[in-house]
């Protein structure tokens, strides 16, 4: 069965967000059956400035023209930046099929608004670092980190736009994030994240249906192979999350530039 890991990192432009060589990350996905990797290397800390941004989106560029076919890549941007506009017509123009937003704005802010605007324009999708946090020193570390009633906002005022909640299984409380989405039928959850809690990818399914739901590892890849594999779901369904789901997102853009 193919396999498109809509959420992964590659190592460049100084931010070790992967392993220690990007080879690797091709002789695992190599390993686990894994055809795509759609990735980015987002600032995690942080305002960073427009060189930083830039350098970390030429490292994306960089890992695509490696591995031609094999790796796909989000710009990140941050949006409040004046340069964020042509960034995103700079990495589409190399290529990249979507926009990557990480913790610097929450995803309804005002700033984000040209920023979703342009992904609908260009029918491309938007997969921000998201969670629910539920101590106080995760809520200190990223303030401004979007939860799922963030995402519910965010899809009220762009219903057009193809959002991606990043890593129901990244922290946080999953249950909770599961089900505030039921809120937003055009928000998609992807399943990565290093947290493999029984039962989890069964109630994604559940609670918003197999086609909202994306294949994702965020680096935990043997385990969100294994979290697919292992949950209890149709061929159909597991076929939609691991791959079908995110070839239409891909499609979408496809049919709009043709």
């Amino acid at each position: 069965m193919r396999r498109i890991d809509c959420h992964m990192h590659v190592r460049g432009a100084g931010v070790d967000w992967s392993w220690d060589h990007n080879d690797r990350i091709i002789e695992a996905a190599d390993a686990l059956g894994i055809d795509q990797l759609v990735v980015s290397i987002p600032v995690m800390r942080g305002m960073p400035d427009y060189a930083t941004v830039r350098r970390c989106n030429d490292a994306v560029i960089e890992s695509m023209q490696q591995y031609p076919g094999r790796i796909l890549g989000y710009c990140y941007v941050v949006p409040g930046q004046k340069e964020s506009q042509d960034e995103i017509s700079r990495c589409l123009d190399a290529g990249m099929i979507g926009i990557k937003l990480y913790n610097q704005y929450k995803i309804w802010d005002p700033a984000v608004h040209p920023v979703l605007e342009r992904a609908i324009a260009e029918a491309v999708p938007v997969l921000e670092h998201a969670g629910r946090p539920t101590t106080r020193e995760f809520r200190e570390e990223q303030p401004n980190i979007s939860d799922a009633s963030d995402f519910v906002r965010a899809a009220t005022l762009y219903p057009e736009c193809m959002l991606i909640e990043g890593h129901i299984g990244g922290g946080g409380d999953w249950e909770w994030s599961i089900k505030q989405l039921r809120e937003a039928p055009s928000v998609y959850l992807d399943t990565s994240g290093s947290i493999i809690d029984d039962g989890m990818v069964e109630m994604c399914v559940r609670e918003l249906g197999a086609d909202r739901l994306l294949f994702a590892t965020d680096m935990t890849m043997e385990g969100g192979v294994g979290k697919i594999l292992g949950a209890e779901l149709t061929r159909a369904q597991r076929e939609k999350i691991f791959w079908k789901n995110f070839q239409g997102i891909l499609d979408r853009r496809a049919g709009a530039t043709s």
